[in-house]
């Protein structure tokens, strides 16, 4: 095999970028051979994109073709495992758009097939691409920062106007979406806190649900974290901020980074800052610290490097920067959040699976939002 013939079930917002991308030659080695949709509409649309493009109503019809090799899932999440599970079990390999799924239980099912399968399994987390994110994984992993002290992200830019939540009627319900802005916009930082600082112990969340648009799913988060080394963390997002922030804060024994407008500065401290405690002979006085511009190189590739990363772990076997299965660590943290919301309590990581899944159930059994669906496609050029 020297080429990728990729089909991409879903033409949507991110459904339609990725298929732009892939028409226009910008993954090596992968091509469009085919789109699935529900929506006859959308498949009229996908017949005037190009003539050569096989078109599918059902992702099963899709997932049992012979002229396609991987598929790329740009669905509603719910669908996103459940198509997984359908393409793992036919042999087909599988790149799936975050989240990678609503609730822990069924991913389990994922990874599962994907173990059994001979696919290749990857999740279009493609803020791992960036460079600057990378280097902070860097320094953490390799010691520079010290033993983690805290970790304060405040996420604040995702903002969402009324007629984005109204453009389709699966958005901003629990049933068509299951959640709101930890499962839509977030879990790319979510999945970047657990890859660069590891998973917490302890989560505690305070959300609110339709603070600042008319919807049913939370709008608003602060999550407090507990890690096993004792080091704490503070998530604060909102679809309702304007013109909100976007600033990582890391603190560790040896000093700070801070990650704010793509640059990131390290606040050094000459000594680590547990071995001066205890050896200073003054009360007041602190290790001496130094603040440093950390070069970085490289630019962030986004969606296009991650199919890039998919297409050359199929043709070469080349390492995963975003392996599939590693999708349950931050869907179990956004899960966990929402699960101490509804209990009103601190909870403790892993979560019960069940009984997530079981309010979760109860939530959209209780659902009284009535939304028509549309076929809206956004533009999603400049969103994260």
């Amino acid at each position: 095999m020297n080429k990728v013939r990729i089909g991409i079930v879903g033409y949507g917002n991110m459904g339609r970028s990725h298929a732009a991308n892939l028409l226009k030659g910008q993954v090596k080695g992968g091509i469009l051979a085919g789109i699935c949709d529900i929506s006859e509409n959308k498949r009229k649309l996908i017949q005037e994109l190009d003539k050569d493009l096989l078109v599918f109503e059902k992702a099963e019809d899709m997932i049992a073709s012979d002229d396609i090799d991987a598929i790329l899932v740009a669905t509603p999440h719910y669908d996103h495992p459940i198509i997984g599970i359908q393409g793992f079990k036919a042999g087909k390999h599988m790149l799936l758009e975050k989240p990678i799924g609503v609730y822990t239980k069924i991913i389990k099912d994922l990874n599962q097939a994907a173990e059994e399968s001979e696919g290749l399994f990857t999740i279009m987390y493609n803020q791992r691409t960036n460079p600057v994110y990378q280097k902070v994984k860097d320094m953490v992993d390799s010691g520079e920062l010290g033993d983690l002290i805290r970790i304060h992200w405040v996420i604040t830019d995702w903002f969402r106007s009324e007629f984005y939540y109204q453009s389709g009627g699966w958005r901003a319900t629990w049933k068509g979406e299951g959640g709101g802005v930890l499962i839509n916009q977030c879990p790319h930082q979510i999945d970047l806190l657990q890859w660069m600082f590891g998973m917490p112990s302890k989560v505690r969340g305070f959300l609110s649900y339709g603070k600042y648009h008319d919807i049913e799913v939370e709008d608003d988060v602060t999550a407090y974290m507990e890690f096993e080394n004792g080091a704490t963390g503070m998530f604060v997002t909102s679809t309702g901020e304007a013109p909100g922030t976007n600033r990582l804060e890391v603190s560790g024994t040896k000093g700070k980074l801070v990650v704010e407008k793509n640059q990131l500065t390290f606040y050094r401290n000459r000594q680590d800052l547990f071995d001066f405690t205890k050896s200073s002979k003054e009360g007041f006085a602190k290790p001496e610290n130094w603040t440093c511009t950390i070069p970085v190189e490289g630019h962030e590739t986004g969606h296009v490097g991650i199919m890039q990363n998919f297409v050359d772990g199929i043709l070469h076997g080349t390492q995963q920067l975003a392996p599939g299965q590693e999708g349950i660590k931050g869907l179990t943290i956004s899960n966990a959040i929402h699960l101490s919301s509804w209990l009103d309590k601190e909870v403790t990581l892993p979560i019960d699976d069940e009984l997530f899944y079981n309010l979760l159930q109860d939530k959209i059994s209780k659902s009284k939002v009535e939304k028509e669906d549309k076929d809206v496609i956004l533009d999603v050029a400049g969103s994260h």
